[in-house]
């Protein structure tokens, strides 16, 4: 790929987030986010309630336990976006953007309430005890044109194979352990397809494992170097807060900022980390056993919450305090730098502790883009879906990360242009009370299983 190339992409990409997607999900995430009286805020501890019990509830009938969608789309979340993405943004951005990233994630809680809610109401039977959803079914209500979802199903695809994540697991462990980088591809693309047959269940036992261990040994260690550094907090959202609303001048090999890339930058890595109504989210609830839409609905906020409130902004404040963010490095490495100032050996930790975060996310991705594969051609849309994903996996790994980001980061605008349309006019079909103990399963907004429309009679 030529720079006259990578610069129309690039060009494409700011554009569409500053000027396009920007605007629209503020103003719909501020009008949903009133109209659910701040739910997000408001019942945040019935939330985290209603996770914990679920954890033990025993679900019969179809579909998927609860739990195992909520960690295989928090996997689909949670690794390499949290570390690396939301640190090229501080790059680029400056340090202001973390405060975009707090904006995005408050309205992205209750947008992506909706398109799961959204999901979960327009979800049909697969005819084998299970369940298929998303925004493909949804927009249908939506677009006279029958075209247009299937447009919305064909961008999911694309962005369903990782080409980013799975970039920057293979540079890393390449560089750290000097291994082949095309034979590493391989044994990985490999893996990534026997896991992914296993679908959604599976996927979310490997998530169920990995993430709590990458939240807790992550937040540790990051931890120790905020305690060590409690003294420059105070400066360094300051910093943050200033930057936000003024850009940021230029430092080092970096060219400075306006408030507007500032603000984009910001919002589009916390969007892709947080999946805030790019599709993905709508596809893996919508397989659940749960029946109550507001109750699987609900635990999306909890998983923003943990994404961005917690997970990416401990990374960027990782690289200003040890005022890494700065340097003339690529944003890979930049929190392996910022640890290795005061743990030893994050050399070997940082790259294997991406491969499994980094891995979870890949796979939880590409069951989605499996699910939008076979919506698009029952017969031949697996087979296609391999061989696209076996040629751009392989593809990217020998370009910059930043290319393939900026790829991924195309597509999640259009996708969020089409689904926020979606959401807006079917937004008087969202409800937002959320049931409590006392609520029975007969309750009329429940999606009763017995009658959902086959898939081969929709």
């Amino acid at each position: 790929m030529d720079n006259t190339h990578i610069s129309l992409l690039e060009t494409v990409d700011n554009f569409l987030w500053g000027y396009a997607v920007l605007p629209i999900l503020i103003l719909l995430g501020t009008y949903l986010t009133c109209k659910s009286q701040f739910i997000q805020i408001r019942r945040f501890p019935h939330i985290v309630k209603t996770f914990f019990k679920i954890l033990t509830e025993k679900h019969d009938g179809s579909g998927v336990h609860p739990i195992k969608t909520f960690f295989t789309c928090i996997g689909g979340c949670m690794g390499i976006s949290n570390v690396v993405a939301v640190c090229t943004a501080t790059q680029i951005g400056g340090p202001g953007a973390l405060f975009w990233v707090w904006i995005t994630a408050l309205i992205g809680m209750i947008i992506k309430y909706s398109e799961v809610y959204l999901g979960m109401r327009y979800r049909v039977s697969d005819g084998k005890g299970g369940f298929r959803g998303g925004p493909m079914y949804f927009l249908q209500t939506v677009y006279k044109k029958h075209w247009i979802p299937k447009i919305s199903c064909l961008l999911l695809c694309f962005y369903g194979v990782e080409i980013y994540q799975f970039s920057v697991v293979t540079e890393m462990i390449s560089t750290n352990f000097e291994v082949n980088k095309a034979l590493l591809a391989l044994v990985l693309i490999g893996l990534i397809i026997v896991i992914s047959r296993k679908g959604v269940d599976q996927v979310g036992r490997i998530a169920s494992v990995c993430i709590p261990f990458f939240i807790i040994s992550y937040l540790l260690m990051s931890g120790w170097v905020f305690i060590q550094n409690i003294h420059v907090l105070p400066s360094i959202f300051n910093l943050i807060m200033s930057s936000a609303f003024t850009g940021h001048a230029a430092i080092g090999a970096f060219a400075g900022s306006t408030i507007i890339m500032t603000a984009s930058q910001g919002m589009r890595r916390s969007c892709y980390s947080g999946d805030v109504a790019i599709g993905y989210a709508s596809v893996i609830h919508s397989e659940t056993r749960e029946i109550c839409p507001e109750k699987q609905a609900s635990l999306t906020i909890l998983e923003v919450f943990l994404d961005s409130f917690v997970i990416c902004t401990t990374s960027v404040m990782l690289i200003l305090i040890t005022d890494v963010w700065n340097d003339p490095i690529e944003a890979t490495f930049l929190v392996q730098k910022a640890l290795g100032t005061y743990f030893p050996g994050m050399q070997v930790f940082m790259p294997l502790f991406l491969l499994a975060v980094g891995f979870t996310t890949i796979i939880s991705y590409f069951c989605a883009g499996i699910k939008c594969a076979e919506y698009l051609s029952p017969t031949f849309g697996r087979k296609v879906y391999y061989l696209y994903a076996f040629c751009s996996l392989f593809g990217f790994i020998f370009l910059p990360s930043s290319q393939a980001l900026a790829f991924l980061s195309i597509a999640a605008a259009c996708l969020l242009l089409l689904n926020l349309y979606g959401i807006y006019v079917l937004r008087q079909e969202i409800l937002f009370h959320l049931p409590t103990p006392r609520d029975t399963r007969n309750n009329r907004n429940h999606i009763d299983t017995s009658t959902t429309i086959p898939l081969e009679q929709k």
